[in-house]
């Protein structure tokens, strides 16, 4: 035992000597390589044969594109990686995975046409909606990623038990949208009887979780089996309307878990930020216990260290990532005398430290350790995921929230839906703290927000406003606003600079060169602002209109300057100007229309590793604008 507080003392003084080198470190988790999940089998889309065999419905293209005027339709290219359904006259079949499923995590893109119409089928029966949700205001089961009701001719209605997402999540037709689901199968006993219903454990779309333990009693409308089974394949509705998939992924769970046994806990007073020797600190109790908890810690303002010791049952030997977060305080995981994982120190530690190790199957001596050093921050999260084992909690509440979804309801959400809201304050973006932001909410439910500081469009999105608790509610560490829709980053770089040539770097702050002024902005008679700046004596003015209650925002530029300008309108993994006219920014995030009516031509180039759109301004009194959709 004493070699095990010599590997601790030892890394902890390894940690504080890495601190003094690298001053500007904000963590003390200690990794070989950052992994956030264990690797999903991805679907091999250079053909069909993940598929049982399919009518010619379905397809794999290497290119898609929807026009915002057809409905139901889609104009390909040859290639692969996308499987594509076009249904018709004779070929409208449903396509089934080659292999069977009990619980299973799936993440895959879908590109839906206009009011077109798709199922997602777990187990060939418990259906998510796919659907072309991009107008509606209020969704129902019936829109994207609801989960699809049931139906029964005796019953009165005949559909029933259907579930809206919490939120309308969906982007505009033609664009790429992210489906994440944790699907858990039904459970049976050995006599075949169900003793468990089907639950969506978690469904996110485009970010949003939008289910969360939802339970379906039996198969939904339109299923491929009126039965309920331990396994079924993964079925895509072919016959409803086209569609688009691709980056399919998935993982296969088992029903195992790795659990804690033969657990002892001994408490102690420190209140010293590092973990130390904790044989030196007075024991206050020692106990034996089934649960790892920092409820467990007596005198929840208290300073206290925690140790629990015992076994770890792993149920099968490969890989596993453990994942752990502390609420402000430290903590560490030994297996046998190995370190796993450590968080030592006064940080504020708003990441997780990850750590992935291969493990025997058996029992595995574990220490975990829990520091409470700051009085009034509680909690710690400790999770693990293995080798068909999906991730789960090894602690219990209060857990920490490792990855916060974003927020729909709240006390502090400030409503636009009445008039025009101008809200200062901080944001993040692209994980900067953008401290010089105004965030503009319209009744039309077409929000954005723009930096002060860069004099740059930074974010836009559709649904309810800002939600503000962490400004308002007790001032807490970040302080920040939250959007509550879909929110689409733009590039966040200075959108105005003057360049040499379209080559010429793109700055990422505003050059030292450059004599930047805010001029603030002024309101129109609907409480709308135009804001205005200047570049080297160069007047730039930035003004937004929402269109309709659809997700388009219209942006006027109008410039005074006695040489041409660049404007940066958007950078992203891949641009490329669709048959429309359109450009698609970021593979197909958001579009970017540039009116026809502009002078210049915007140009697409290759930045570090990025595509640029940019456009060049000319001297004199210029006016542009262009409208964003997503």
């Amino acid at each position: 035992m004493k070699y095990l507080f010599l590997n601790l003392y030892l890394l902890v003084v390894c940690v504080l000597m890495s601190f003094n080198e690298s001053p500007k470190r904000s963590t003390a988790y200690l990794i070989e390589k950052k992994i956030e999940v264990l690797p999903f089998k991805k679907f091999n889309l250079d053909g069909l044969t993940d598929f049982k065999p399919v009518s010619k419905n379905w397809q794999i293209v290497g290119k898609t594109f929807v026009d915002l005027t057809q409905k139901q339709t889609f104009v390909s290219e040859p290639g692969t990686g996308i499987l594509l359904n076009i249904p018709g006259k004779g070929m409208s079949g449903n396509i089934f995975t080659a292999f069977e499923h009990s619980d299973i995590e799936i993440e895959l893109d879908v590109m839906m046409p206009v009011q077109s119409n798709s199922g997602l089928y777990f187990q060939g029966r418990y259906e998510i909606q796919l659907f072309d949700s991009w107008a509606v205001s209020k969704p129902k089961y019936a829109d994207i990623g609801g989960v699809y009701q049931r139906f029964d001719n005796s019953k009165v209605p005949k559909g029933y038990e259907g579930k809206a997402p919490r939120i309308n999540a969906a982007k505009a037709p033609g664009l790429w949208q992210h489906f994440r689901i944790v699907f858990q199968a039904p459970r049976f006993n050995a006599e075949g009887i169900k003793t468990k219903n089907a639950i969506f454990k978690e469904v996110f779309l485009n970010g949003f979780l939008i289910h969360e333990n939802q339970e379906v009693t039996g198969p939904t409308q339109g299923s491929a089996f009126n039965d309920e089974k331990p396994m079924g394949p993964f079925m895509i509705q072919g016959d409803h309307g086209a569609v688009a998939f691709r980056n399919i992924q998935c993982k296969l769970y088992e029903q195992n878990k790795v659990s804690f046994n033969s657990v002892r806990m001994k408490e102690f007073e420190n209140s010293s930020k590092f973990i130390p020797d904790y044989n030196k600190l007075e024991k206050l109790r020692e106990i034996s216990t089934d649960t790892v908890s920092a409820d467990m810690v007596t005198g929840r303002d208290s300073q206290k260290l925690l140790v629990f010791n015992g076994l770890m049952n792993v149920p099968t030997t490969g890989d596993y990532l453990f994942e752990m977060k502390i609420n402000g305080g430290g903590g560490a995981l030994l297996l046998k005398t190995d370190t796993i994982v450590n968080l030592n120190g006064d940080f504020k530690n708003e990441e997780p430290a990850f750590k992935l190790v291969t493990l025997q199957k058996g029992f595995i001596p574990f220490t975990l350790i829990y520091n409470k050093h700051q009085k009034f921050r509680l909690g710690f999260s400790l999770f693990v995921e293995g080798p068909g084992i999906a991730r789960h909690t090894l602690h219990t509440a209060p857990p920490v929230n490792i990855a916060p979804v974003k927020k729909i309801d709240s006390a502090f959400v400030i409503d636009a839906s009445n008039e025009t809201v101008l809200q200062r304050g901080f944001l993040m973006h692209k994980k900067i703290k953008r401290t010089h932001t105004i965030s503009v909410g319209s009744p039309k439910n077409i929000h954005y927000s723009f930096d002060l500081a860069f004099g740059s469009l930074i974010q836009v999105w559709g649904g309810k406003f800002l939600e503000v608790s962490e400004m308002w509610a007790g001032r807490g560490i970040q302080q920040l606003g939250v959007p509550l829709g879909i929110p689409v980053l733009l590039h966040g770089d200075p959108d105005f600079a003057f360049l040499e040539n379209k080559n010429s770097n793109w700055p990422d702050s505003i050059p030292s060169s450059t004599v930047y002024k805010q001029l603030g902005y002024e309101l129109d008679n609907f409480g709308n602002p135009t804001f205005s700046t200047q570049l080297n004596g160069s007047t730039i003015t930035n003004s937004f209109v929402p269109i309709d209650s659809l997700r388009r925002l219209k942006r006027i530029i109008s410039t005074k300057s006695i040489k041409e300008i660049w404007h940066k309108l958007a950078d992203g993994s891949i641009i490329e100007k669709l048959p429309n006219g359109v450009y698609a920014i970021d593979d197909r995030n958001y579009f970017l229309d540039f009116s026809t009516d502009n002078n210049s031509t915007p140009v697409i180039r290759k930045s570090s590793g990025k595509d640029e759109l940019l456009v060049k301004i000319p001297a004199g009194n210029q006016k542009i604008t262009y409208t964003i959709t997503w």
